[in-house]
């Protein structure tokens, strides 16, 4: 199941490799940092309303399924900027990346994740870490592969669309293994006697009742956690979208100028950071707990923002580890939000309820490249240049982040009144329509 589940993630996972495509295509086409950033701004905003909408419709007809909806749409989105780049046409570029391509990423995105749930019961932070890692980590193969095309085929619209031709052919064979390979595990199956629940008394929101998707947005532990996932993915989302031109501009006029192909290295450092931190502090909550390692990624997430503004231009390695601690919290707060959605509403249908607060995804997609753009071009358009250009970005992502620590200070068990009888687990479409069996 992991091989099938990375399968998936880490071709979506190009997603965040996009700030490689920004610089030609702003040259190429003659179009901002904002404009330029609005494939990408769209993808994530279709990425989080299709999970949302979507997200019944994988739980009904099964991972595979999803998987091929997935790959279906995210390679015609690439083949469909392809054409929108080759005649000039950005239009089809933000339609085909941003709206075909981002309903890919959102069915594909919760594809795996109930699945490996319900392999994994007894190790849940585990379980999403492993499903959600490989879209993390999809860029670690994507920037340095997107990067080499464009140096091959050039910076030229006939290279920029090529380069994106390759990418939808090559991401649906790869993503084709995936929907061969996915399995649902057999009705009563459970984990081997060997392997048994890890026992911790700092988790003390785990429910052993359940909860249904109707049922779980009407409590206020769902909004809660959706301010929280909100907050820690805008405050990183917009400058993993602007990782590129950012460190370049950092370090512009230093005697530790950052090359073109330095700076897709360190978008690629990113996604390793981004990835490794979903597997590793995913599985550590299910030590420590989910609430405990939400504090750790929003307080010592807000640290590390102010380190980089205030000392980040004085030390290359020091901005490179800060941001490095940034992206590996904002992985692992996709990763482990599954698992405390699982705690706190149960396996009930938990995949569909994911889908559902991924929406606080799509409204980090526009917030946070729109913070981060918007400002260093005010900033640039004022006569600014080099961290001045960032500043203030990073100042209203400290704050957005003690928000979201206050909101995770706020979550307490759900109320008994929102679960589920065992009738009306009979029937999971009564449930939906709030119809009793």
């Amino acid at each position: 199941m992991p091989p099938a589940a990375l399968s998936v993630h880490l071709a979506i996972g190009q997603a965040y490799a996009w700030s490689v495509f920004k610089p030609p295509l702003e040259s190429s086409l003659g179009l901002s940092g904002t404009q330029s950033a609005l494939p990408f701004q769209l993808g994530i905003v279709m990425l989080g309303l299709s999970a949302a909408f979507g997200g019944t419709l994988v739980e009904r007809n099964g991972p595979r399924w999803a998987m091929f909806v997935s790959m279906a749409c995210f390679s015609s989105g690439f083949l469909l900027s392809a054409l929108g780049v080759a005649t000039g046409q950005y239009w089809l570029v933000v339609l085909g990346y941003g709206v075909v391509g981002g309903i890919g990423l959102g069915i594909g995105y919760i594809s795996p994740v109930s699945t490996l749930i319900k392999w994994f019961p007894d190790r849940p932070g585990m379980a999403t870490g492993i499903a959600i890692m490989g879209f993390g980590g999809g860029a670690l193969i994507a920037s340095p592969w997107s990067a080499q095309m464009l140096a091959s085929f050039g910076p030229s619209t006939t290279g920029i669309a090529t380069t994106f031709l390759v990418h939808g052919l090559v991401y649906a064979a790869f993503m084709t293994m995936g929907v061969l390979l996915v399995r649902v595990p057999p009705e009563g199956w459970s984990p081997p006697k060997g392997r048994r629940p890890r026992t911790v008394k700092l988790r003390p929101l785990i429910t052993t009742a359940d909860v249904s998707a109707r049922n779980a947005i009407r409590t206020p532990q769902f909004y809660c956690l959706w301010v929280v996932l909100c907050c820690n993915v805008t405050a990183g989302i917009g400058i993993l979208e602007k990782a590129a031109p950012m460190i370049t501009d950092f370090f512009t006029g230093t005697t530790a100028a950052v090359a073109a192909g330095a700076a897709a290295g360190f978008v690629a450092l990113l996604s390793l950071a981004n990835m490794a931190g979903r597997f590793v502090w995913s599985s550590t909550s299910d030590l420590i707990g989910r609430k405990n390692m939400y504090r750790v990624y929003l307080g010592a997430g807000a640290l590390l923002y102010l380190v980089i503004a205030l000392w980040g231009d004085a030390s290359k390695p020091l901005f490179i580890i800060s941001a490095l601690g940034i992206l590996s919290f904002y992985g692992g707060g996709f990763a482990t939000v599954p698992a405390y959605l699982k705690d706190l509403f149960g396996t009930y249908q938990v995949g569909a309820i994911h889908g559902r607060l991924l929406t606080a995804w799509s409204t980090a997609g526009v917030l946070g490249p729109l913070i981060v753009n918007a400002i260093a071009d005010a900033q640039k358009a004022a006569g600014r240049s080099g961290p001045e250009l960032y500043t203030t970005s990073l100042f209203i992502m400290i704050g957005l982040l003690a928000v979201g620590f206050l909101a995770n200070e706020l979550i307490r068990p759900v109320h008994d009144r929102y679960h589920e009888r065992p009738a009306q687990r009979l029937d999971p479409q009564a449930t939906e329509k709030g119809q009793t069996v």
